[in-house]
């Protein structure tokens, strides 16, 4: 497996996941608006995104199995955000391990960051072993942060910190 930078070819895939119910439940954007020309767009304008890295997970096929990112990049406050989405075939498969260390490599030994910081759902434990599981450690909670779908939720915040990654 490998990071690469994102391709048109990912876009048909990338739609696959944000398309499907059972995976766009847990992000907050409005899945009726997700198309194959807005994936297109959204590969294209990542390209030259300074303030975002986009990378596709690739297998040794070069098929694409999913997104990850640091997103909101501040390289004043040495801090980013972290987002991954897998395609449902890969859940479980190791996919989410193996590229959250590369990014998490790519962000305190190439930028140099100090923080690398998440959001999750309060109800996606799932996610929540997951994050756990590869060393993010919970901060706190914002209750009642987001309405979706009328529906106020939960958020769930957690960190990895430089120091815990250099051990």
């Amino acid at each position: 497996m490998k990071l690469r930078d994102l391709e048109k070819k990912d876009a048909k895939f990338m739609y696959e996941w944000m398309s499907d119910p059972e995976v766009y439940c847990n992000f907050r954007f409005d899945p009726k608006k997700i198309t194959i020309d807005s994936c297109k767009s959204f590969i294209e304008n990542s390209v030259n995104d300074k303030k975002n890295k986009n990378f596709a997970i690739a297998d040794d096929n070069d098929e694409y199995l999913g997104t990850i990112s640091l997103k909101n990049i501040d390289m004043e406050n040495k801090n980013a955000e972290y987002a991954i989405a897998v395609r449902k075939k890969f859940h479980g498969t190791g996919v989410s391990k193996f590229a959250t260390e590369e990014l998490l490599k790519y962000a305190f030994e190439t930028l140099n960051l100090n923080k690398v910081y998440l959001n999750v759902l309060s109800e996606n434990t799932r996610a929540i072993k997951f994050y756990e599981k590869v060393g993010f450690i919970y901060e706190g909670e914002f209750k009642e942060h987001l309405c979706i779908n009328s529906k106020f939720k939960d958020l769930k915040w957690y960190c990895f910190l430089k120091n815990d990654y250099k051990k």
